[in-house]
């Protein structure tokens, strides 16, 4: 008898062990299988490249006066004079950050001044190993003398001076900014009566020169014909007093002096694709720069064309590296 107990009681035992395994199972098993279907976790962006030092010297042109470029992100760059300027430097910085790219931006500007007003009241804000420069003189070339680059010569071969004394390797680059609509089509425009183009060249031509006057400045950013080409190409009005044209953008602000969020926008990519030898169609159609000031998918990719279109028609230029964007850091 208590043989034939032990046998009979012998399944009993293994069944029990085995509901035992399956049930302790269960769990494992909903745990893979939760596992599996959880999303991946988000894996760490990539670091961004550093480039160096950035400083933008100027005036009203590089502070956007007229738009709201002036206080964009003004957190993210260094205003040397405390005004909680973010300005173009700060979009360009923007820029670079979606490229993968870093720099420290500085911005030194006053409002009217010509590069002789820096080196006479910020030359100690300026005297730094910059690494990068990027700088533009009156928007006339001469507020009291309109059109003659004598000024903006002598003022830019000091001011390279003054820089390359902190570091030598220092790169300069000049920016030669728009054609004012007020100085072209009301009678008392110095440009009256010429084509917008005009005023455009003359300055251009201004800016080659100073350039031309000391090995210590590398190139002349063409700012006001990327301008003008957005105007060629049906993309911004060349003439706000007769009213803007359908489906076309004013590239200038209210005062048809400074630029809009359009004009200063587009100075920035053509800085950005100046000094880095990227391509601004890469920033893609949701580039949030423009996405924050309310720009059309359309207009976006239409000023970056413009800015590709410019940089690469600028004689002896490499051409332009493509990139894949990453998010702007908040």
């Amino acid at each position: 008898m208590p043989a034939s107990n032990s046998v009979c009681r012998a399944p009993v035992f293994l069944i029990g062990t085995l509901a035992c395994l399956i049930l302790s199972a269960v769990p494992v098993a909903r745990a893979a299988a939760a596992a599996a279907a959880a999303p991946a976790a988000p894996t760490a962006p990539k670091p961004l490249e550093y480039r160096g030092s950035l400083l933008v010297i100027g005036n009203s042109f590089q502070f956007a006066d007229g738009s709201a470029v002036r206080f964009y992100r003004p957190n993210t760059v260094t205003d040397l004079n405390q005004g909680g300027v973010g300005g173009i430097a700060a979009v360009i910085k923007a820029f670079a950050n979606q490229a993968g790219l870093d720099y420290t931006v500085s911005i030194e500007t006053i409002s009217g001044a010509a590069l002789d007003r820096h080196l006479r009241d910020k030359k100690e804000l300026l005297s730094r190993p910059w690494e990068h420069v990027v700088m533009a003189g009156y928007s006339t070339l001469d507020q009291n003398n309109p059109g003659n680059p004598a000024l903006l010569v002598r003022t830019a071969k000091e001011m390279a001076e003054l820089l390359a004394a902190q570091n030598p390797k220092v790169d300069i680059r000049l920016i030669a900014t728009w054609p004012r609509a007020d100085q072209t089509y009301p009678d008392a425009g110095f440009w009256h009566g010429q084509p917008i183009e005009a005023m455009a060249l003359a300055v251009r031509a201004g800016y080659d020169q100073a350039a031309a006057g000391t090995p210590l400045i590398h190139g002349v950013i063409p700012v006001g014909e990327a301008w003008l080409r957005a105007m060629k190409a049906g993309i911004a009005d060349p003439n706000p007093y007769d009213g803007i044209a359908f489906n076309q953008i004013d590239l200038w602000t209210h005062d048809h002096y400074h630029a809009s969020n359009y004009g200063y926008y587009l100075e920035s990519l053509m800085i950005f694709g100046d000094l880095t030898g990227l391509d601004p169609r890469s920033l893609g159609r949701n580039e949030r720069v423009a996405i924050d000031l309310g720009f059309s998918a359309a207009q976006i990719t239409a000023l970056q064309q413009v800015a590709a279109d410019e940089l690469t028609a600028t004689k002896g230029r490499a051409p332009l590296q493509t990139f894949t964007p990453v998010p702007l850091p908040r």
